[in-house]
């Protein structure tokens, strides 16, 4: 190792799969490398190289473990708290007007302490493998969903005083399921904690301006970006088959939905388009549910069906890697699918910065995009050109997705523009000379 070169541990709850976190952090973990510098991960999931990781899996925000803390933590719930007094007769003997919504079960208490203790102690051991010299902790302090391994991170950074960076993505304020709670004094805390030795970095404008106002905490805003120095290759033979096989007939327009099935994606807006336009298309969604129920593709379901619009789950085959599916199927990575898109929609009410956006235009997609408040503060500002709308599909709306689809040379300038604009603005050159700034500030060093 040079001067300039050094061992930096990643931390969060899980490094796999293309959850925007996992996906932002291999983007930081290339550009630190390309620097010079040997990358190691703490997690509760992890595909990263084994001789590069150390696996927790009480960290994994799902773990059970966790999972039942969050339901006592957020469930905003008086069985919780009925049950509670009834299994503490040191509760039941209290005055009852003491006992709410608020109120923390004792054992719940002792349970996060338990687990803070263990997480620090493998958060030592973590260090002391690895020689790290650097923190870069990714949301693991921002988002309260694994609660002891936020206090446990905050604990052993205040007693090493280990350079930090702390990599915000998604606060508890900007989640309507966390503010009814039981853990505020955690949260306070630790989510983000106040600390000399942690520089704190954002993805958006709006988040920065939160951060001081809310806990009086400087921050730097990195964007997320992709790597627009280098386009995408060609489409190669495996693609040819992309539409049949994802069930677009010929003369259909192809729209992909390319996230995963929650409600803040707001995909109603995406089969509500495919309705009213009156051109013969097939809404493609590529990703699952995930972690957060499937109610909410049940309801697209049927309110596709409602409007008679033939909308298509096609998880098990768009994957991380290419292959075949258990009835023999191809299977495609996004990558291979984005070319063949001939709209992208992306109609999020709510987005911490907006992967699929940068996706889109990486692909030089024509994009539909609801005007989601970073995208109005962060992005549209600085020239993007795409078909937005307000919240609601109007006949406005209706108008330009037409006239995009049946004017394909200027969609494509629309997409040429686009890319140019975002090699600026949010490419790897960008955050490598971000990363420098914040890497210098953490180590006092000049640039």
């Amino acid at each position: 190792m040079t001067d300039s070169s050094h061992h930096i541990g990643f931390i969060s709850t899980r490094f796999a799969g293309t959850d925007g976190v996992s996906l932002e952090t291999a983007k930081w973990a290339t550009v630190l490398e390309r620097l010079g510098h040997q990358c190691y991960y703490f997690a509760g999931l992890c595909d990263r190289s084994a001789d590069q990781s150390q696996v927790i899996p009480e960290a994994f925000y799902r773990h059970p473990e966790i999972d039942k803390l969050n339901q006592q933590a957020y469930s905003g719930s008086w069985t919780i708290t009925k049950k509670a007094r009834q299994a503490h007769p040191e509760m039941a003997q209290l005055h009852k007007d003491f006992f709410s919504i608020y109120v923390r079960p004792p054992q719940m208490t002792r349970r996060v302490n338990e687990l803070k203790e263990y997480f620090k102690e493998r958060l030592y051991d973590f260090a002391r493998r690895f020689e790290l010299e650097i923190l870069i902790v990714e949301n693991a302090l921002t988002i309260p969903l694994n609660l002891p391994l936020g206090l446990a991170i905050t604990e052993f950074i205040a007693e090493t005083g280990y350079p930090t960076i702390a990599h915000h993505h998604d606060f508890h304020w900007e989640r309507q399921r966390f503010q009814v709670n039981c853990v505020n004094d955690y949260i306070a805390a630790a989510f983000p904690p106040n600390l000399p030795s942690i520089r704190h970095v954002v993805i958006n404008t709006i988040q920065s301006q939160q951060l001081a106002s809310r806990y009086g905490l400087t921050s730097r805003v990195i964007p997320n970006v992709m790597d627009f120095d280098s386009p995408p290759p060609d489409p190669d033979d495996y693609t040819r088959t992309v539409r049949a096989d994802l069930g677009v007939a010929d003369g259909e327009y192809f729209f992909l939905q390319p996230t995963r099935v929650i409600q803040r994606k707001g995909i109603e807006h995406a089969i509500e388009l495919t309705r009213r336009l009156d051109l013969p298309a097939r809404l493609i969604i590529s990703h699952a549910a995930g972690d957060e129920g499937t109610d909410y593709e049940q309801r697209l379901r049927e309110y596709a069906q409602l409007l008679n619009v033939t909308v298509r789950f096609e998880a098990d085959q768009v994957q991380d890697q290419r292959g075949l599916t258990k009835d023999g199927k191809k299977i495609y990575t996004l990558g291979d699918v984005y070319p063949y898109a001939d709209l992208v929609t992306y109609p999020s009410s709510i987005e911490g910065f907006g992967n699929a956006f940068l996706e889109a235009v990486y692909y030089r997609r024509p994009i539909l995009v609801n005007n989601y408040s970073i995208y109005e503060v962060d992005i549209k500002p600085k020239g993007f050109r795409a078909v937005w709308f307000d919240g609601f599909i109007s006949r406005e709306t209706l108008e330009m997705v037409r006239h995009i689809l049946r004017n394909p040379a200027e969609a494509q300038g629309w997409a040429e523009e686009n890319y140019q604009l975002a090699r600026r603005h949010f490419s790897f050159t960008v955050l490598e000379r971000r990363l420098q700034s914040a890497l210098a500030d953490c180590l006092g060093q000049q640039i």
